[in-house]
């Protein structure tokens, strides 16, 4: 949007503005007496998104409502791995659209979002996250995780058959979803 800062509601006297340097009370513009809270705009260099599909265009179904178009619009480079290609997408799934002005790459990557979930076709996987919030517990156990997860894997496919459970590959993720789903 290029405005050098956006209101925040429901901030004021709040004890988190203590800790942000981004953020500042000051009076509204428009009712001078009241107060409201201003937090500077960033423009991402680049924004890693993962969609449900994309089209020949760069639009985007994200399978679900979210903020991640204002992600998008508010970033240099959208760079997006999707769980399909599709000639055309005419209606998003249930809500959640990104134009393709705004998507810069796509690139094809079922199981893209692994182990959070994707919307109608898998759900987030506890074991795997599981996995990950043990190994967050220090650094060697972290580093460890990465390793083993992404740094020593070569390719997306080799990460699909190595982590994702061999039921939901077999099922091409959407059929496990219905059986296992989980709320988002």
């Amino acid at each position: 949007m290029g405005v050098p800062y956006v209101p925040v509601l429901g901030l004021v006297g709040s004890d988190l503005l203590r800790n942000r340097e981004d953020m500042k009370v000051l009076p509204d513009p428009f009712e001078p007496s009241r107060k409201t809270v201003v937090a500077r705009s960033y423009r991402p260099d680049v924004c890693l998104l993962h969609a449900l599909r994309a089209d020949e265009e760069g639009n985007l179904d994200l399978g679900r409502a979210t903020d991640d178009v204002l992600l998008a619009e508010a970033s240099a480079k959208v760079i997006v791995t999707v769980e399909e290609r599709v000639e055309r997408i005419d209606q998003p799934r249930d809500g959640g659209f990104i134009p393709g002005i705004h998507v810069d790459h796509v690139v094809l990557a079922p199981f893209g979002a692994h182990p959070a979930g994707a919307p109608g076709r898998y759900p987030a996987d506890a074991r795997a996250i599981g996995h990950y919030v043990h190994a967050a517990r220090s650094e060697t156990s972290f580093q460890d995780y990465l390793d083993a997860t992404t740094f020593r894997r070569v390719t997306h496919e080799e990460y699909v058959e190595h982590f994702v459970p061999p039921d939901w590959r077999r099922a091409g993720g959407a059929a496990t979803a219905k059986r296992h789903a989980v709320e988002d």
